[in-house]
Order: C-alpha cells, then sequence, then structure tokens
C-alpha cells in the first residue's frame, strides 16, 4: 500500500509485524534477524521489535539465532475459514467437481499481483506446486490469476499490470506483459480462461469466474489436471459447464452468507 493510499490511522507497527508473519514461506521457513530485515524491508531494530512482540504472543518461536512460524498461527486463517463457512459453502461444490471430473478444483481470490487460495479439493498426489488454502501464487502463471485479472477494469489491469514483475516458474511460463494482457483480454472475451505447465511442469487448468450480487468478478473457480493426460480443449469441452454452474451456485450461495459476501464484495 503507497503512503498517499494509507488512512490517517494507518497503525505503521502493526503493518510490519503482519509484513514479518508474511515473509515466511516454504522456501524461507526458519531465518536470521537480518535475513527477515531484508526480506521485508525494514531495519534491523524495527524487525527485532516486530519478532520479539510476535514471540511474546506466540505466533514467532526462535531456535538459537533462526527464527520461524509456531502453529498459533494458523488461528489467524482458521478464523475466516470458519467465519465465511467455506466449509459448508465452497467445498461441496469443489468436491462434486472433482468426483465428476477426477484431479483438483480450487477457488482462489486476487490480493495484488497474486492470487490466495482460500478453498482447495484434490485427489492428486504428486510433487507439484501445492494449492492449500491460504497458498500465495502469482497471477500471471495461473488459470485462476487470468480470469481475476480479466475481471478488472481495463484502468485497473494497466495499473497492476504495470506493477508487476512476471517471472518464468518454467519454460512456458509467459513472462512478456503485452502478450500477457492479451492472453487476459481473450480471457475476458471467452469468460473462462485455461494454462498449460505455467505455474508448475504437469500443470493443466481451467479456470472461470464467481461473480458477486452487482456482476462483478470477486472470485475465480478452476480444475486442474496432468499435462499429457488431459488438454486445454478436452477440459473446455468436459468441463466448463459444470464450473460455470458451480461458479453460479457459489456466487448465489454468497449473496445470502453475510461473512463470504463481504469478504468477496471487500476483493
Amino acid at each position: 500500500m503507497d503512503d498517499l493510499e494509507r488512512p490517517a490511522e494507518f497503525v505503521e507497527a502493526l503493518a510490519k509485524g503482519l509484513a514479518v508473519l508474511e515473509c515466511f514461506d516454504a522456501a524461507h521457513p526458519d531465518m536470521t534477524l537480518s535475513e527477515i530485515a531484508r526480506r521485508v524491508g525494514l531495519s534491523p531494530a524495527a524487525a527485532r521489535r516486530s519478532l520479539i512482540t510476535l514471540g511474546a504472543l506466540g505466533y514467532v518461536g526462535r531456535n538459537g539465532k533462526r527464527f520461524h512460524l509456531r502453529p498459533k498461527v494458523m488461528s489467524l486463517g482458521s478464523g475466516f475459514y470458519f467465519a465465511a463457512r467455506i466449509d459448508e459453502l465452497l467445498l461441496p461444490e469443489l468436491r462434486q467437481i472433482v468426483e465428476a471430473h477426477g484431479d483438483a478444483a480450487s477457488v482462489a481470490m486476487l490480493d495484488g499481483a497474486d492470487v490466495i487460495y482460500i478453498a482447495h479439493h484434490s485427489t492428486q498426489r504428486a510433487r507439484r506446486a501445492t494449492a492449500v488454502v491460504g497458498a500465495r501464487y502469482p497471477a500471471h502463471a495461473t488459470s485462476l490469476g487470468r480470469v481475476l485479472l480479466a475481471g478488472l477494469t481495463d484502468e485497473d489491469l494497466d495499473r497492476t499490470l504495470a506493477a508487476m514483475v512476471p517471472v518464468a516458474l518454467t519454460s512456458r511460463t509467459l513472462t512478456d506483459k503485452a502478450a500477457l494482457r492479451h492472453v487476459v483480454l481473450e480471457a475476458r472475451a471467452a469468460g473462462f480462461a485455461t494454462t498449460v505447465d505455467q505455474l508448475d511442469y504437469g500443470i493443466t487448468a481451467l479456470a472461470v469466474p464467481i461473480r458477486g450480487a452487482n456482476g462483478r468478478v470477486v472470485a475465480a473457480l478452476n480444475s486442474s489436471g496432468y499435462s499429457g493426460m488431459v488438454t486445454p480443449g478436452q477440459m473446455v469441452e468436459s468441463r466448463l459447464a459444470d464450473l460455470r454452474a458451480a461458479a453460479s451456485r457459489i456466487g448465489a450461495a454468497a449473496a445470502r452468507v453475510p461473512a463470504l459476501s463481504a469478504v468477496f464484495d471487500a476483493s
């Protein structure tokens, strides 16, 4: 968030603490103070104050000079999960898709240049990018992200693309911004997006938008399978209608549940 967008009562210390929590991931499960400060863009002193506070609250632990997250962090996400009734409203739809087509299905929302998975169900066991709840992946490399980008206004899309730094996650990942914009506009016109080996090798996916009561795209739903076993064309032919029907039901259900509707409306 830019300084000009910050409200007058913005709490800088809280923002720094949350940034420290968010800097831990699969590639950085434990870090030294200097590594954390560098990743978050804080001075060592500021990072140290955040870590001391988070440690006292039980969110961060320490082993020698290296810091790590503690299980209490999971309570932050579980509050959202249960309040928004993810298990009741989204998972049945994902299970139905997986039962009908196999593979995996997910729901995600856009957060800047990334997508965050808020629900997931899978029969897959291969070692590859894992779409667990709370996982964050670059929007440019996912079918979900391209559908969500397509739901932006032209102005917001251009702003997001301008700030984006697309990284090649495979040899097939599309990183050229002009080409990416073209693909996103194609997804907007078609009402769906497909990807092959963009996020990781072996992932072919099809995604459709989930719309709120006002028709705005608030989330996205996808079905993914193994590249080589299913093609984008086969997915569109066999799964698109089911995905669109499920997305419509999810959108309608969200309108009846204040917690989930509020989450979608704030996207």
